[in-house]
């Protein structure tokens, strides 16, 4: 049976002039994910530390995943100190690992997402609560709704008379 190591345990609290990212990661954040980010780590806390690599000599921590955490807090957040797990790897295996933090992330299933968005649609929230906590635009709030089958979301509600008829005029209101 293989022992595993808990390096997540071993929390520190690191000065943030010490940390520094790797020049080797090709991890890329859009815009709207980024904004999730910051909202995240505003409603949650950070429950993610970084994970870095301790360079000795230099006294600098070397970021093996969690850059876009780091810059967070960082530039939005003004920490001058953050959470770092350390792992003693040579440079080949921390990009591996780098690579491996980044893919274990998995994708999102469309299907799955656009189930999760009619609950929520049913236990009564509205689509900018959705959009806000979830990172998305109302206009892909729309787009779900049609993956789940938009008749069946607004089943239940009730519309307004979007015209009607005075006096032989149509009358928009």
């Amino acid at each position: 049976m293989n022992k595993i190591k808990f390096p997540a345990l071993n929390v520190k609290m690191v000065d943030i002039n010490k940390v520094m990212a790797n020049d080797y990661n090709p991890n890329f954040v859009a815009k709207q994910e980024y904004e999730l980010l910051i909202h995240s780590i505003s409603e949650d806390g950070l429950t993610q530390p970084i994970v870095a690599f301790h360079n000795k000599e230099k006294d600098e921590y070397i970021i093996v995943d969690g850059f876009h955490r780091y810059k967070v807090l960082r530039d939005y957040f003004k920490c001058s100190q953050i959470p770092i797990v350390v792992i003693d790897k040579p440079l080949r295996e921390r990009m591996a690992s780098t690579i491996r933090h980044n893919r274990a992330r998995g994708k999102h299933r469309v299907d799955l997402q656009a189930e999760l968005i009619k609950s929520l649609l049913h236990k009564g929230w509205k689509d900018s609560d959705i959009a806000k906590h979830l990172g998305m635009t109302e206009e892909e709030i729309i787009r779900f709704k049609q993956i789940v089958g938009i008749a069946k979301i607004f089943s239940n509600s009730e519309y307004s008379k979007s015209w009607g008829e005075e006096k032989n005029e149509m009358e928009i209101r």
